[in-house]
């Protein structure tokens, strides 16, 4: 296909251009591949939302619908009370306050630690910087699971805490406290790799330059280097306070008391030996489960971000 346009270089002389557009066939095949990846998309994204629309439907129903047969899909009477219930029966503002203090406080220990050793991991030369990269690595790969009962052990006798005397004997270190949810999580290596493979792609000449106006090596990490890493500073923060939130496993070993529950562990007083009250139990999930979807809902876009540019790094 030939068109006539005017040439804006040389006015009143046209110019003859050819266009040449794809062939109909060309053009249909990829709008049905189109369509066949927005379906698959569509079917994948509503199996993995699938069971949060189950959590949500089961918190709204009675107890009585719950263990009818067949149950319906939709309730026939939303059960919207289960929430203020679930409130009631325990004490979720003590369980979420614990939640949300070592979320935050382990969101920002490990962007001022973690980019702080990621920093020196990528952009500082010295004597064992390789071999500590290495012990990094390979503690990410030992899973948490193998190293629970040593830990609780430390804390269990950590020295003159609890009641303990100087080895370790005759109290409880720091069973039930703060120190025990918060100390051991401080820093994650996971966190550093993400770290260093961040600083690792910053210009270092603009260090140099620094160097060379007489600015310090903490300067040029807070100053030059940690605003360029914006959205690996918002990744590292969301899983970081995710995995704070969420945290299960370990509050349940080192906690005893009610005032040192987390939300997660608090959801158990819904399972009783007489049974599960399992839309009570689904209300308390949900109310657990929002702040986070709300966080990633939020700044969805920054995290697949910074993920994306962490693995292409």
């Amino acid at each position: 296909m030939t068109d006539v346009v005017k040439d804006p270089a040389v006015p009143g002389i046209p110019e003859v251009r050819t266009v040449t557009k794809a062939p109909r066939s060309a053009r249909s095949r990829r709008r049905s591949r189109r369509v066949l990846l927005g379906i698959l998309l569509l079917v994948i994204s509503f199996v993995m939302a699938a069971p949060f629309l189950w959590m949500f439907l089961t918190a709204v129903r009675s107890t009585q619908e719950l263990f009818s047969t067949p149950m319906p899909m939709w309730p026939n009477e939303w059960q919207w009370e289960n929430f203020r219930t679930a409130l009631e029966r325990a004490p979720f503002l003590i369980y979420a306050r614990n939640s949300f203090t070592i979320a935050l406080v382990h969101t920002f220990s490990n962007l001022l630690l973690g980019s702080m050793c990621g920093y020196a991991l990528a952009k500082m030369r010295f004597r064992g910087s390789t071999p500590v990269f290495v012990f990094i690595l390979a503690s990410m790969m030992i899973p948490f699971y193998a190293i629970v009962i040593p830990e609780f052990l430390m804390v269990r006798h950590m020295p003159l805490a609890g009641g303990n005397d100087l080895f370790g004997q005759g109290g409880i270190g720091w069973i039930d406290s703060w120190p025990a949810l918060l100390v051991p999580a401080l820093v994650s290596p996971f966190n550093i790799f993400l770290f260093r493979q961040f600083f690792v792609s910053t210009p270092t000449e603009l260090m140099e330059a620094a160097r060379i106006d007489g600015a310090n090596e903490f300067r040029i990490y807070a100053r030059i280097m940690a605003p360029l890493i914006k959205p690996g500073m918002l990744t590292v923060a969301l899983l970081s306070f995710e995995q704070g939130w969420n945290n299960f496993l370990w509050p349940l070993i080192v906690t005893t008391s009610t005032e040192m529950r987390v939300i997660q562990v608090g959801l158990s007083v819904f399972r009783q030996e007489a049974g599960t009250e399992f839309n009570l139990l689904m209300a308390g999930t949900t109310m657990a489960a929002v702040p986070m979807i709300i966080l990633f809902a939020i700044f969805q876009r920054s995290f697949v971000n910074g993920m994306v540019a962490t693995g292409i790094k």
